[in-house]
């Protein structure tokens, strides 16, 4: 059966820092793209960041650019996401996301329809 975890998430202080990470089963994920999500109360899920399947190649929304960090570590089939100058609006579900292309494809990694596996979440809530 495959799954993706995620852990990591909690309460923070605005200004603080949280690493999130996402343990794949059931098969390998080292060919597959992989991504964050996070959806919002009230909200539609957005798209966060995403990696290739090499590390290489990242991709990051606006709105995190220069405060999120994302890896990958492909020997322990787990990515992460390094969040850091957290802000009370990054409050959310965050959700990994595994896309089997492999390929990184920036015009297309934000869509949620070109993922195939999704865990089920980790709630980040950041007060003010």
């Amino acid at each position: 059966q495959v799954q993706l975890v995620e852990s990591g998430g909690g309460l923070v202080q605005a200004g603080g820092s949280l690493r999130l990470s996402c343990a794949a089963s059931g098969r390998t994920f080292s060919t597959d793209t992989m991504a964050w999500f996070r959806q919002a109360p009230g909200k539609e899920r957005e798209f966060v960041a995403a990696i290739s399947w090499s590390g290489g190649s990242t991709h990051y929304a606006d709105s995190v650019k220069g405060r999120f960090t994302i890896s990958r570590d492909n020997a322990k089939n787990t990515v992460y996401l390094q969040m850091n100058s957290l802000k009370p609006k990054d409050t959310a579900v965050y959700y990994c996301a595994a896309d089997l292309r492999g390929v990184l494809r920036p015009e297309v990694v934000a869509d949620e329809g070109e993922y195939d596996y999704w865990g089920q979440g980790t709630q980040v809530t950041v007060s003010s």
